[in-house]
């Protein structure tokens, strides 16, 4: 499969995250230099996953952290069972009423494949594996499913998170079925706020 020319080059562990452009739910531009300093959780997100009551969790980390510098980025995406069918507006409805979601959302995005996002082409070169929580078999039923992704480094499904420490370096990588309030990803957080 070819590179697609939107892409960037292919970034080292230890590069700083680039300043990508980005565009909010509300369609307004900003860039991710916006956020520089702050601690980010890039998390992929859909509103028909079973994952979906995740929202909640990532919010409660956004209070509990973000007097500190800590910021959930949130990207909607259709990739994984078109299970983000809807529109900007009707996204912002549902996280708003179902969720009281504060934190930032940005127009979808595609995760995997040719048409990969800028900031998801970054963030899979620096950080190829993600950690799953102690016993997690998702892996083994998208197999079953026969919609596991096309390279091991790919995005598994909505809700995989990636955090950012303050100096833009990708620190940690979590599995969709990693809980906002799991321990590791708590101590993670902890740690790049520290």
């Amino acid at each position: 499969m070819s590179r697609p020319d939107n892409c960037p080059d292919a970034p080292t562990v230890n590069q700083a995250l680039p300043d990508i452009s980005l565009t909010r739910l509300d369609g307004s531009l900003t860039t991710l230099d916006r956020f520089g300093g702050q601690v980010l959780l890039v998390v992929n997100l859909a509103s028909r996953c079973g994952f979906t009551p995740q929202y909640a969790g990532l919010q409660a980390l956004f209070e509990r952290y973000g007097e500190r510098g800590f910021q959930v980025l949130g990207f909607p995406c259709n990739d994984f069972a078109a299970q983000e069918p809807g529109s900007a507006e009707e996204i912002q409805a549902f996280c708003t009423a179902n969720y009281g979601v504060g934190f930032p959302l940005f127009a979808k995005v595609c995760i995997n494949g040719a048409a990969r996002h800028p900031l998801y082409e970054f963030l899979i070169a620096a950080q190829p594996q993600a950690t799953a929580p102690a016993g997690s078999d998702l892996r083994a039923k998208l197999a079953e499913f026969g919609v596991l992704p096309e390279r091991e480094s790919d995005v598994l499904w909505n809700f995989e998170k990636f955090l950012v420490d303050r100096n833009g370096r990708v620190v940690g990588r979590f599995t969709p079925d990693t809980a906002p309030d799991d321990a590791a990803l708590i101590a993670a957080i902890e740690a790049a706020l520290a």
